[in-house]
């Protein structure tokens, strides 16, 4: 195979316990899977989360939750699908027991007629948007309406009520206190309109990391009846983004869960003034030995990671190989000048001695962005 992916499905539980542990005993932990579990393979992440005996799983849309949970069957596992619905997809959402994220009277509407057809009551979690300007309904006029309009039906219930924070990762935000004022505002109109929610939640990693949020959230479910409950992504998979202005709760118990590996398919010796790869933009000094690597940029190994751009490497046998020459689109040549390096072996392309981050840094995103694109098979390890 020309990469594999190893998810340690160990390290993966040790930081659930970790999160349930930072966000408290009281509050209930949503592990977000969408994304093919942010490029981890939401189905060997989903069997060994729900092994760890997380209650609640997140996925983005109708299809991701109907594999998981062929995948899962039923059991006790929730499934919440995080990012909107399309009418269409309402019937779906009650074969496959899915809860999804409303927002507007139609949505309402639309599973009450799915619900009624298949004979039975559904949950739904209800969006308010505080501050983000991209799912949930406004504060207001609007939100009372559909909060009306969830009091009175008869076939779906408000489970829960969410919003989502733009800046969790700042201590002390002021934006994140507006967010928070809002959501409250938010919760007070849903009240009066006559839903008792269960579950109130607009905390993610960061927000576990930051620590404040937390513990204003579960005051807040804590006054009005509910539990608290929190949704966390990044963090499931070892990485957190860096607290602004404080030290994290969370992150330095993290361990990250995904190696990307592949083999070396070629190994030459090349002379002082040799160019290598695409647009000949290294030439090489000095006598140089470089392997061939059979990954690039269709395979998630990013092309800024070249030479001269990000200057990345990868890890051969504990050492640092450097990429020289463009990243091209499944190939890739790096130095293994006096190393011991063979073809068959072993390259660690993201894990021990260059992580996500680091090839974030080299491309100029984030490690969200690094995961989601990386292509191999994979391969469950414990």
């Amino acid at each position: 195979m020309k990469s594999w992916v190893e998810i340690s499905t160990a390290r993966l539980q040790e930081n659930f316990r970790a999160i349930q542990s930072a966000a408290g005993a009281e509050v209930e932990v949503l592990a977000v899977v969408k994304a093919n579990g942010y490029g981890h393979d939401a189905a060997i992440c989903g069997e060994a989360l729900v092994a760890a005996k997380a209650k609640w799983l997140g996925v983005s849309d109708v299809d991701e939750g109907a594999r998981l949970r062929e995948r899962l069957g039923e059991g006790s596992t929730r499934v919440l699908v995080m990012c909107g619905m399309e009418l269409k997809d309402a019937a779906a959402m009650v074969k496959y027991a899915l809860i999804p994220v409303v927002w507007t009277v139609e949505h309402v509407e639309a599973m009450e007629r799915a619900a009624e057809a298949a004979g039975r009551k559904v949950e739904v979690h209800l969006e308010i948007d505080t501050g983000m300007s991209r799912q949930g309904v406004q504060v207001g006029a609007e939100l009372v309406k559909v909060a009306e309009r969830l009091a009175v039906s008869q076939w779906v219930q408000c489970e829960g009520v969410m919003s989502h924070l733009s800046s969790a990762e700042v201590a002390g935000s002021s934006v994140t206190g507006k967010q928070r004022e809002m959501f409250e505002a938010g919760l007070v109109q849903v009240m009066s309109a006559g839903v008792q929610p269960e579950l109130v939640h607009l905390g993610n990693s960061s927000a576990v990391d930051e620590g404040g949020t937390m513990e204003w959230v579960r005051a807040t479910a804590k006054k009005l009846d509910a539990k608290a409950m929190v949704r966390t992504g990044l963090a499931v998979y070892g990485m957190c983004l860096e607290v602004e202005g404080g030290k994290g709760m969370l992150a330095e118990k993290l361990k990250p869960v995904m190696t990307w590996k592949a083999n070396v398919i070629g190994v030459r010796e090349i002379e002082a003034g040799t160019a290598v790869g695409y647009g000949a933009t290294f030439i090489a000094t000095q006598k140089m030995r470089i392997a061939l690597v059979p990954v690039g940029y269709a395979d998630g190994f990013r092309r800024e990671a070249s030479s001269g751009m990000g200057d990345g490497w990868v890890m051969i046998a504990g050492k640092k190989a450097r990429v020289v020459g463009r990243v091209s689109m499944n190939l890739t040549t790096v130095d293994v000048t006096g190393m011991d390096v063979q073809v068959g072996s072993e390259v660690v392309l993201l894990g021990e001695g260059v992580s996500a981050e680091d090839h974030a840094r080299w491309s100029g995103t984030i490690a969200y962005d690094i995961v989601c694109g990386v292509k191999g098979k994979f391969v469950s390890r414990g």
